[in-house]
């Protein structure tokens, strides 16, 4: 897997960390924010280095959490009241559209 660039890296975590709570940006969103293709490098960016940033803020773009954070995310939502959409049975979550946030 290559590195991502650190000027981009420090972009990219830049860029989280001002997603307002309650709001979310997906991983593409960040990536084309930045003038770049590279979600999956965003992605990577927070796999590696995105601990100290608000990662639960960082969606795919079907609307879920990080896979394998659902759960800790969640937590983070509730307690942002970011809006969410249920499965009809309850089993599983989405972050409504209305909470995505695009920087100005």
């Amino acid at each position: 897997m290559t590195r991502p660039q650190p000027d981009f890296a420090s972009a990219v975590l830049d860029l989280v960390a001002e997603i307002p709570p309650g709001n979310v940006m997906s991983y593409g969103d960040i990536a084309a924010a930045l003038g770049s293709r590279g979600a999956r490098t965003v992605g990577t960016v927070l796999a590696r280095s995105g601990a100290d940033v608000p990662w639960w803020r960082v969606i795919r773009s079907s609307g879920h959490a990080a896979a394998g954070h659902e759960e800790r995310a969640l937590e983070h939502f509730r307690a942002e009241g970011t809006p969410l959409i249920w499965a009809a049975d309850g089993s599983a979550y989405r972050v409504a559209p209305s909470a995505r946030w695009a920087p100005r």
